[in-house]
């Protein structure tokens, strides 16, 4: 059974595990998927003008497809 985009899927292990969510974006070459609200990462991003101070910004990152279940 393959994930697709906007499958809805249950997140199995890890520190997301339990959490439910749609798949957004699929990456085959490197067997992981892209889920909503899961595997969320701080970055820090610099400022567009100059002066500008930098701020955090939250990006949900991809995890292994093994590492997730569809449902229904």
């Amino acid at each position: 059974m393959h994930i697709k985009k906007n499958d809805n899927v249950i997140v199995l292990t890890g520190k997301d595990k339990g959490k439910k969510g749609k798949v957004l974006r699929v990456f085959p070459t490197a067997n992981r998927v892209l889920v909503e609200s899961v595997n969320i990462q701080k970055k820090s991003q610099r400022g567009k003008k100059k002066g500008e101070k930098g701020t955090m910004v939250e990006i949900a990152m991809p995890i292994h497809a093994s590492n997730v279940k569809k449902i229904a």
